[in-house]
C-alpha cells in the first residue's frame, strides 16, 4: 500500500491514478491516522519551501511520518520540494527542513550559466545521469528524460547519497537516497513512461 501524504500540496492525485493503473495499492492520508502503519510514503510538494514545511507542520501529520521513516524504516520518496524538505535548511525559507539528508537547498546561481538558454525557472525535460548505483533507477536508462519544474537544487553534504544528477548550468543531484530515504528533483508524475518505472521500482522496494 502506498500512502500519498496530502497536506495540501502536489499532483496528488497524477501520482494516485498512476500507481491504479499499475494495479498497486494506494491511499490517501490526510489525517495522523491515515499514516500509521503505511508501508510506503511519498512526500510531493510544489511551491516555496517555507510554505511547504508550514503546510506539513500544520497537518498533525509531521510527527507520525517521521516515526514511521524514522523509528520504522518505512520507505519515503519526496518529490521535488518534498524532496528539498528532506535537507537541513534552504536559501528560500526561514525554517528548518526535517534533516533527514544532510544537506542544504540553494538557489541556482544565473551567472554560472553558460548558455543563453539557462533560465530560471529550470522547467521542461532534461537528462538524468546515474551516479550511484540505486534500485529506484531499476529499468530506467541512463540519460533518460524527466520533467523539471524549480529554481533551488539540493546541495548534498555527503556525494555517496546522491544516485542521479543532471545539468543546468551546474551539475546538482537530481535524486538522492540514504537508507529508506529518497528523494527526486524531478516529477515522476509527469514525466510518461520513465516516472511511472521510479514509482513502480519505488513501489517494490
Amino acid at each position: 500500500m502506498i500512502t500519498i501524504i496530502d497536506y495540501g500540496l502536489g499532483n496528488i492525485r497524477a501520482f494516485a491514478n498512476i500507481f491504479e493503473r499499475l494495479n498497486i495499492q494506494v491511499k490517501i492520508a490526510k489525517t495522523k491516522h491515515d499514516v500509521v502503519a503505511a508501508d510506503k510514503i511519498i512526500l510531493p510538494g510544489v511551491g516555496a519551501f517555507d510554505f511547504a514545511m508550514s503546510q506539513l507542520n500544520s497537518s498533525g501529520m509531521r510527527d507520525v511520518i517521521e516515526k514511521e521513516v524514522i523509528s520504522k524504516g518505512v520507505p519515503v520518496l519526496g518529490v521535488c520540494v518534498g524532496m528539498q524538505m528532506l535537507a537541513n535548511s534552504s536559501e528560500e525559507g526561514q525554517l528548518n527542513g526535517l534533516g533527514w539528508i544532510g544537506g542544504t537547498v540553494n538557489k541556482f546561481d544565473k551567472k554560472l550559466f553558460d548558455s543563453e538558454l539557462c533560465r530560471l525557472p529550470h522547467m521542461g525535460w532534461n537528462n538524468v545521469k546515474h551516479s550511484n548505483k540505486s534500485i529506484l533507477f531499476n529499468n530506467v536508462a541512463d540519460f533518460g528524460r524527466f520533467y523539471f519544474l524549480h529554481s533551488y537544487y539540493f546541495n548534498c553534504y555527503d556525494s555517496k547519497n546522491i544516485i542521479s544528477t543532471t545539468t543546468y548550468g551546474i551539475n546538482f543531484a537530481s535524486a538522492i537516497n540514504l537508507n529508506n530515504i529518497f528523494g527526486v528533483q524531478f516529477h515522476p508524475e509527469k514525466s510518461h513512461l520513465l516516472g511511472a518505472q521510479i514509482l513502480k521500482n519505488f513501489a517494490e522496494l
